[in-house]
């Protein structure tokens, strides 16, 4: 009878494991089509992550430029050089500071987009495995 009973309750817990086995590989599937939207997606966010760095690495150079500019701005302006060539060193610094600033603000909203980008990702990640 104990024997019986011991047979009963391992058969019983065997069942059990196998089904939820079964219902946590069904639970945790993601089909081809969806596996590919999300490889797609991972893919630009990396694409959009280098292309950031470049960025800031060329934003960077720009910076040390325009300090280089600034210091033989400096520099000309105590040799005593022309008013012509102050007028054009000033007009240059000008402009790439102004460049410099557009850039850090075009960078701004690429970082902001790559965060929307990374949010979604990770919801239709959460949204594939759910279903």
């Amino acid at each position: 009878m104990k024997s019986k009973f011991f047979q009963l309750v391992l058969v019983a817990a065997s069942m059990l494991t196998l089904f939820g086995t079964a219902t946590a590989q069904r639970h945790g599937h993601i089909d081809r089509g969806e596996r590919r939207e999300l490889r797609a997606d991972r893919r630009e966010v990396r694409a959009d992550t280098r292309e950031i760095r470049v960025d800031r690495r060329d934003i960077r150079g720009d910076v040390r430029e325009r300090g280089s500019d600034v210091r033989e701005y400096r520099q000309d302006r105590r040799e005593g050089a022309s008013q012509e060539e102050l007028r054009a060193d000033r007009q240059e610094i000008r402009a790439d500071t102004r460049e410099i600033r557009v850039d850090r603000r075009d960078l701004g909203s690429d970082v902001r987009d790559r965060r929307g980008d990374i949010r979604d990702f990770r919801r239709d990640r959460r949204e594939a495995r759910q279903d």
